[in-house]
């Protein structure tokens, strides 16, 4: 079965590993500065902290950004402070995305997708922006940037109604190497957050990344992320302040090792990555019942998965199946879930593709083979 994920793993990876087996220090050594300081080089953004999951980052985010005592009366859904604010999300994307925000008490408002990018709308974001938002969410889909130029524009508009900005994070969990005009995501003005799982294009084994916009966030984070604890000060005789509580977030060295090896790797990766996605672009064009999604200009996707929109989905994974190709939706829609079934609303453009999106192996490991045969696969119908 040809897979549509495989993990990544550089040959020197091991040897880092063992390095931090040696040196006793598996948890707050040397690595994770290393690590951190390798990908703040490589994003252009030195305000970068690892942590031990894309989750937790997504977390950490949240708990800075949402804080309703850093809102104006004005923008509280009751006119009073401390009020339960929403926050601006997709349905279509894992799990983890959309569930810190329940973690934070805070309320989901679902925002629909466009059908063209499955990213978010924004015109239907836009029409959504109220005093109750905190927060907004959007997801890099797949590894392809949403248009972040026009989401600042409707922040701008936003801000001028309202009397303050929603703070955005971006969850680029699947899309390390994407860039948005020339930049990588991390750079415009957002929290980001990345995540280095194990089937991600760039490995830690487990781990991620968040990315802060300002100084200051990034003070708070790096506090935040440790329980509040300024680890460098000196906590021998317990007179130290915690200001402003946090969580136990930080990555280990072991996983920084194994992601310093595989960013040595992981241009590679991405540039096999993106000649098998411009393979199918070609080779899948024209084909009655397979409509491809959105390829803008400004933007170079990271491609995690290939995604196709497709007649009879069903028919379209058995046919795979029975030829040795792996296929998924990867995630179901997340306001299908009864833990949010108060949050329900109407969503067209979801709605309308939904049931159409499955996705195909497109990743660095396929062979020339390999991705010829699954686009015969496919131009042989189904």
């Amino acid at each position: 079965m040809i897979p549509l994920f495989k993990v990544a793993m550089a040959p020197d990876a091991l040897g880092r590993i063992s390095e931090v087996l040696d040196s006793g220090r598996l948890e707050h050594g040397p690595k994770v500065a290393e690590f951190e300081k390798a990908l703040a080089l490589r994003l252009g953004n030195p305000r970068v902290l690892a942590v031990n999951c894309g989750t937790s980052g997504l977390h950490l985010a949240l708990s800075m950004v949402a804080d309703p005592d850093r809102f104006p009366a004005t923008a509280q859904p009751s006119g009073g402070a401390g009020g339960p604010g929403e926050v601006l999300s997709t349905p279509l994307t894992f799990e983890a995305t959309n569930w810190p925000i329940l973690a934070h008490g805070l309320r989901v408002r679902w925002v629909d997708v466009d059908p063209g990018t499955l990213t978010i709308d924004l015109d239907d974001l836009a029409a959504k922006i109220s005093p109750a938002t905190r927060a907004i969410v959007v997801v890099h889909w797949l590894g392809y940037p949403v248009d972040l130029n026009r989401l600042r524009e409707i922040l701008d508009r936003a801000e001028e109604a309202h009397g303050f900005r929603p703070v955005v994070i971006e969850d680029c969990a699947q899309a390390w190497g994407a860039t948005y005009r020339g930049a990588p995501l991390g750079n415009h003005g957002n929290v980001c957050v990345y995540s280095f799982g194990a089937i991600k294009i760039l490995t830690a084994g487990s781990g991620g990344l968040i990315v802060l916009p300002d100084d200051d966030l990034h003070r708070r984070a790096r506090l935040r992320r440790w329980l509040g604890i300024e680890r460098q000060a000196d906590r021998v005789h317990g007179d130290y302040d915690v200001a402003e509580w946090g969580y136990r977030f930080p990555m280990n060295d072991i996983s920084a090792a194994i992601g310093l090896s595989n960013l040595e790797i992981v241009d590679g990766l991405l540039a096999r990555t993106r000649r098998n996605a411009a393979f199918y672009d070609k080779e899948l064009s024209g084909i009655a019942g397979v409509e491809h999604t959105e390829r803008a200009d400004d933007r170079e996707p990271s491609f995690w998965a290939y995604p196709l929109k497709v007649a009879d989905r069903t028919s379209f994974m058995r046919k795979m199946a029975d030829a040795g190709i792996m296929t998924s939706v990867i995630s179901r829609r997340n306001d299908a879930h009864s833990c949010v079934a108060a949050a329900r609303e109407e969503l067209p453009g979801l709605d309308g593709v939904h049931d159409r999106v499955v996705n195909v192996p497109v990743g660095w490991w396929l062979s020339e083979e390999e991705r010829a045969h699954i686009a015969d696969t496919i131009r042989s119908g189904w």
